[in-house]
């Protein structure tokens, strides 16, 4: 006869032996680690997977093109623009890329903007923010922004070739200053590239401004105001005049245009920038394959219609010299007497 056995509560702990408590232990540990790189490793996967899938909608399969390999910090600054104006058909493959050039009045910009527009792949539109009504505040500016680089600007400057680099001249008395930060968040949510010109020679640049003020009024040549010359005929009449510099404005005008510039590089240093002085790019033009590399482009000889209008020592070109050196003798701006 079978006899039943009855249930104890004590039947369900079970009594290990030592050994056995660590192996348990070693196992439990052993697929926790497990279930965590697991888990790092789907994350990873669907990081990376992320990574992939943006780039290719700034690269690799944008308008199922092909691409050389880019560094991954030039695809904030690779554009594909869809005008409205116009289909850039077998264009629609050539990324392009923004700029401003950021200066100041009789600083060589249009001589500089002029070698630019040289370039086949490059559209540098002029100063489009020259009337007071396209600046008027800061969302006004920000639209015609949005035209530019949407290549919706028409100028003389517009290519039939596909655009590589697209951009505009921008006087800092132009809003620039003024809306700095909106324009500064601007340029760096659009992946704009800012290229600041300026004049190391402030006295030059004085001179040059007064002349070409004197030349407004005066209009020399026929009748006709001309800020840049293309002939060594007009170089050579409106270097005829020879400006009076008041002196009690002297040290502060010079004084402003340092401020300025060194404002603007202040404002402005969280973009993506290139820094040139026109006294650099005359003399070594190898600056300019510097500007080219900058922007992307492939390199080219870059050249210009215009012909420089002030040559020579300052000393022929000012009529109160001997003033102008006495104020400026052990004055921090001495040095520009003597630059050439």
């Amino acid at each position: 006869m079978e006899i039943t056995k009855l249930w104890k509560p004590q039947d369900l702990f079970v009594i290990k032996s030592p050994m056995q408590s660590l192996r348990l232990v070693l196992i439990v540990f052993a697929v926790v680690c497990g279930i965590y790189i697991l888990s790092m490793c789907i994350n990873q996967s669907s990081y990376y997977l992320l990574q992939a899938k943006s780039l290719s909608i700034h690269a690799i399969n944008r308008h199922n093109c092909q691409y050389p390999i880019f560094q991954e910090d030039d695809f904030h600054y690779l554009h594909f623009p869809k005008p409205q104006t116009f289909s850039r058909e077998e264009c629609a493959c050539n990324p392009v890329r923004f700029f401003a050039i950021l200066s100041m009045q009789r600083s060589g910009s249009g001589w500089f903007e002029t070698l630019l527009n040289s370039h086949i792949n490059v559209s540098s539109n002029g100063e489009i923010f020259g009337a007071k009504t396209r600046r008027t505040n800061a969302s006004i500016i920000l639209d015609i922004m949005d035209n530019v680089f949407n290549l919706d600007w028409i100028s003389s400057s517009s290519k039939n070739e596909c655009s590589a680099a697209i951009g505009f001249k921008w006087m800092l008395n132009q809003g620039a200053l003024e809306y700095h930060e909106e324009i500064v968040d601007y340029f760096n949510r659009r992946g704009v590239s800012a290229i600041f010109l300026f004049r190391r020679n402030l006295l030059r640049r004085l001179i040059s401004l007064l002349a070409n003020s004197y030349d407004k009024d005066a209009k020399p040549l026929n009748g006709t105001h001309k800020s840049h010359t293309h002939s060594p005929y007009e170089a050579e009449v409106l270097a005829k005049y020879k400006p009076v510099v008041n002196m009690s404005l002297l040290i502060p005008n010079l004084r402003h245009a340092e401020r300025k510039a060194n404002r603007t590089l202040e404002c402005f240093k969280s973009t993506r920038h290139i820094l040139l002085y026109y006294e650099d790019i005359v003399q070594n033009r190898t600056k300019l394959a510097d500007v080219q590399e900058f922007l992307g482009l492939p390199q080219r000889e870059l050249t210009s219609g215009q012909v420089k209008i002030h040559n020579g020592p300052l000393s022929q070109q000012i009529e109160n010299w001997d003033e102008v050196q006495k104020k400026l003798m052990g004055t921090p701006y001495e040095t520009f007497l003597k630059e050439d």
